[in-house]
């Protein structure tokens, strides 16, 4: 899953929260703040924590507001684990 985050994103611990929940779900992959104000995912693992993560971020943690998820084409390398980049 590779995934845009539009909304009110960044500045909100959104990035902390999606790191905190993917690693919990067992899932690899990287969060990353864009110029535009916007917030990028990469995630891989099991589908059915791969859809909770989806549930999770069009959500976001308290203080954020999640316009749009939008689904970009995910990159071939991905981490051991889930980080902030």
């Amino acid at each position: 899953m590779a995934v845009r985050v539009v909304g009110m994103v960044q500045g909100v611990g959104f990035r902390v929260y999606v790191r905190k929940r993917a690693t919990q779900l067992g899932l690899r992959g990287w969060v990353r703040n864009r110029p535009d104000g916007s917030v990028e995912a990469v995630a891989r693992g099991p589908a059915a924590a791969i859809a909770h993560l989806r549930v999770i971020l069009a959500r976001g943690p308290m203080g954020a507001r999640v316009d749009s998820v939008i689904d970009e084409a995910p990159p071939t390398d991905l981490p051991d684990r889930f980080e902030i980049r």
